[in-house]
């Protein structure tokens, strides 16, 4: 698991795990990093630290859940993408430290990512969903080529006191 990597461009993706527990804790416990995050902001430590050993135990598991990459740019932890797999697609999703925000590394993870799993796993359709206020994370879905298949109301983001909208969006490769 540890010697395992995706290499881009300009980042690595290796498995997440304790670890990167303090630099984990920099964007999961920011309410401006997480604010339209359904499970996000981790309010203590802890939460964080239970969350990145459900992961690690996930990447033991001969056929996992999801898979949850570290995004590494010049050594350093900078967030996270995802895929969950449900039936036979794989459910996107990424977070950046706010302070690398708008230099195009989640677009450049999430295709990595795709790119792997499409690949390796075989699978070929993905899906993404966002708070419709979340121009950044929908236009990283659409750089993608994935399309608006669905907008709803019920979403509700950790830290909101009301519910908001959800857009949810879709690709066949």
């Amino acid at each position: 698991m540890d010697d395992f990597e995706i290499s881009t461009e300009h980042l690595v993706l290796k498995p997440l795990g304790k670890k990167y527990l303090k630099s984990t804790i920099l964007y999961a416990m920011d309410y401006e990093n997480t604010k339209y995050m359904c499970h996000l902001p981790d309010e203590t430590v802890e939460e964080v630290e239970d969350f990145l050993a459900d992961v690690e135990n996930e990447w033991k598991k001969e056929q996992p859940e999801f898979l949850e990459f570290a995004i590494i740019y010049n050594d350093i932890h900078i967030g996270a993408v995802s895929v969950y797999f449900e039936n036979d697609s794989g459910e996107l999703g990424w977070i950046i430290n706010k302070n690398y925000w708008r230099r195009g590394f989640a677009y450049e993870a999430a295709r990595a990512l795709i790119n792997y799993i499409k690949t390796e796993i075989k699978i070929s359709h993905f899906l993404a969903h966002c708070d419709t206020e979340n121009i950044a994370s929908y236009k990283i879905m659409e750089k993608l080529g994935m399309n608006k298949t669905g907008e709803w109301g019920g979403r509700r983001n950790k830290s909101a006191s009301e519910d908001s909208l959800e857009y949810q969006y879709e690709m066949y490769l």
